[in-house]
């Protein structure tokens, strides 16, 4: 049971990775779906969106990952909370005109 939770995380993760990316997601974005729109005009929408698909893209392969190796948890957690912190810097650095 628990593993068909953590397939359809994962799944779940791909397929909005994909919604995002393809610009069809853009009121999933925290914090840009109730900017104003002056707000929403200082960031260039399309790196954005290349920013958070690719964040949920490593999300769902995290997931994949501890599935299949559980034991290398105290390796890769550290690691894809570096990298969610990297993607959060992205966004607010070089997603913005």
């Amino acid at each position: 049971m628990e593993n068909f939770i953590l397939y359809s995380l994962s799944a779940l993760f791909l397929v909005l990775a994909l919604v995002v990316y393809f610009g069809k997601g853009d009121n999933l974005i925290a914090g840009y779906n109730t900017a104003s729109e002056q707000e929403r005009a200082q960031y260039n929408i399309k790196r954005l969106r290349l920013i958070i698909a690719l964040l949920l893209l490593l999300s769902a392969v995290f997931v994949i990952v501890l599935l299949y190796f559980p034991y290398i948890s105290i390796i890769a957690t550290p690691i894809f909370v570096l990298v969610t912190l990297i993607c959060v810097v992205l966004a607010n650095t070089w997603a913005k005109k």
